[in-house]
């Protein structure tokens, strides 16, 4: 028994002396592949990689919580918006819309699942209600298993997604990060500066929240990796630095990654696409390298592809980066092969100035407001006019393997052009994205009345029924729609409209007047069924000023079992 003994301890301190060595050589290995400095410029075309500044396993997150009482915030501000530079006048002045749905389309039988306010004016949670402190709210979300997060500029909230119970909320967005420094406290837990996203990783049942920190000099991202299905339990917490002003990222979950694109200012001017080591992520291991690729000025606003359905990406596809086309007509497609064990390997675009893979041509489109930030989104009883972000493509560009192809969908907000220059969701369906030049299956601009549409999301269920969520202005006050077609439907052609929230106010004051509205709204696919759409977007219960609110709400078609 003693000798057993004597061998059993032996061999467990053989185990954790080489469970130490394995660690120990995969920081150093880790270490060399950033063996420059984090932004140091690198051999032109090759990407730069570092590892995160921190990273730990944070508590339970409803353990995290503040307490039950309302937080001071101080008066609501005006957050400003930073436009693509180049939109200019390429995509203006082209005439009537190519690819104008002009009347509506086909009348579909659909379901209406779980309605209920998200944070906004309305809401009151277990931590008390919600103060508006800026505008726009940048609206984002997704649904899971049981839950859906939803995660506006300064807070976020869980929900039971079949009752619509507010599990936790309102908190603020840097409560996520509590502790992540140690005694050193990292910009996210300090600073609450916002530009959320909410995905859910659907093949590991996992949530991953992102958030930037972009004040006090120091410019950060940082995510969080749920360690199960449910969202109110720990995390695997990370921060990565960034070289200039990481603006407006965009997030896509991809079979060995996850995928962000930026807008950088400052410093540094350009789309920015980085990729993180998804497989350590999952399992919190610190060594989870950050790979960038820096674009020119030339390109901004790039979205990176966002996995639905259960069927994943043939083994070794690229992630698909899509962005608005610097000529006319055009979508720029890029492919990121993103090597984590090799990091010099790793590719983005073509050439070392990382031109896109495919310039594909569309219908001829005019950027909504001009592409300027000027306001054209018109509402009823005032003269005041709303942004509509048109020199960007929309969240999220989503991904769907069928079997026998594979889709991209996306939309952006275009002038329809005279007469009535009407703001319309334009839409696409790209399939097979890995060709040489992707094919443009379907596109259409969607404005079958006298109101805008923009501020749009899309997304495609497993029986490629596609849906659009947006809001709608102009004879109605801003409110939430929904449209959804068929496969059988003619191309191009969205299906009827459903209201998800009529508006009940106008976004303006006779003292004082707020143009921004969005940035973005979210429209995700229920994991377990792959039938139910769920969106969230903003909307005013009355009129005036800092006082949005905003929806969650969910629709199927009838017969998507």
């Amino acid at each position: 028994m003693k000798n057993h003994t004597r061998l059993r301890y032996s061999i467990t301190l053989a185990t954790l002396a080489f469970a130490a060595f394995l660690y120990i050589a995969n920081y150093a290995a880790a270490q060399s592949l950033v063996r420059r400095a984090a932004f140091v410029p690198q051999p032109q075309g090759e990407a730069e990689v570092s590892l995160p500044k921190k990273s730990d396993t944070s508590p339970r997150l409803d353990k995290m919580r503040p307490p039950s009482a309302p937080i001071s915030l101080g008066p609501p501000q005006e957050k400003p918006i930073r436009l693509n530079p180049n939109a200019g006048a390429v995509h203006l002045g082209l005439g009537v819309d190519g690819a104008l749905q002009s009347s509506p389309g086909p009348a579909h039988t659909t379901e209406l699942g779980p309605n209920f306010p998200g944070l906004g004016s309305d809401f009151s949670g277990p931590q008390g209600p919600f103060q508006i402190p800026s505008a726009p709210p940048d609206t984002t979300g997704a649904v899971g298993r049981t839950q859906f997060v939803q995660w506006v500029n300064t807070s976020f909230a869980v929900f039971d997604k079949t009752t619509g119970r507010p599990l936790v909320g309102p908190v603020e967005g840097k409560v996520l990060w509590r502790g992540l420094g140690g005694t050193t406290p990292v910009p996210c837990e300090v600073n609450n500066d916002g530009d959320p996203i909410v995905s859910y990783d659907k093949k590991a049942n996992r949530w991953v929240l992102s958030q930037f920190s972009v004040s006090g000099g120091t410019f950060a991202q940082c995510i969080a990796v749920s360690e199960t299905s449910d969202a109110l339990g720990r995390y695997f917490r990370y921060e990565y630095e960034l070289p200039a002003f990481n603006d407006y990222p965009k997030m896509g979950v991809w079979r060995d990654g996850y995928y962000i694109s930026y807008n950088m200012f400052d410093a540094i001017s350009g789309a920015r696409a980085c990729a993180y080591d998804r497989q350590k992520m999952l399992v919190g291991n610190p060594t989870a390298v950050q790979q960038c690729f820096q674009l020119s000025s030339s390109f901004f606003g790039l979205l990176p592809s966002d996995l639905d359905g259960k069927r994943l990406p043939p083994v070794g596809s690229p992630n698909y980066f899509l962005g608005i086309g610097l000529a006319p007509g055009t979508l720029a497609l890029w492919r990121f092969h993103a090597d984590f064990a090799t990091p010099a390997n790793s590719t983005f675009g073509v050439g070392p100035t990382h031109q896109p893979n495919a310039v594909v041509p569309v219908a001829r489109f005019n950027l909504a407001c001009s592409g300027t930030g000027a306001t054209c989104i018109t509402q009823p009883a005032t003269s005041r006019a709303l942004d509509s972000l048109g020199e960007r493509l929309m969240f999220r560009l989503a991904y769907r393997n069928l079997g026998d192809h594979e889709a991209l969908l996306v939309n952006h907000s275009v002038d329809i052009g005279p007469p009535t220059n009407k703001t319309a969701v334009r839409w696409y369906e790209l399939r097979d994205p890995n060709a040489a030049l992707p094919t443009v299956f379907q596109q259409g601009s969607l404005a079958p009345d006298a109101n805008h549409r923009w501020m749009g999301s899309i997304a495609m269920d497993k029986q490629g029924n596609i849906a659009l969520g947006f809001n709608v202005s102009g004879k109605v006050r801003p409110g939430l729609r929904f449209a959804i077609r068929s496969p059988s439907d003619p191309v191009g052609i969205m299906g009827d409209e459903g209201v998800l929230q009529n508006g009940n106010g106008s976004q303006d004051t006779s003292s004082r007047h707020l143009s921004r509205w969005g940035d973005y709204s979210g429209l995700t696919v229920d994991p377990v069924s792959d039938c139910t759409f769920w969106y969230t977007g903003e909307y005013l219960r009355q009129s005036g000023v800092f006082n949005w609110s905003t929806r969650i709400a969910a629709f199927k078609m009838k017969g998507c079992k």
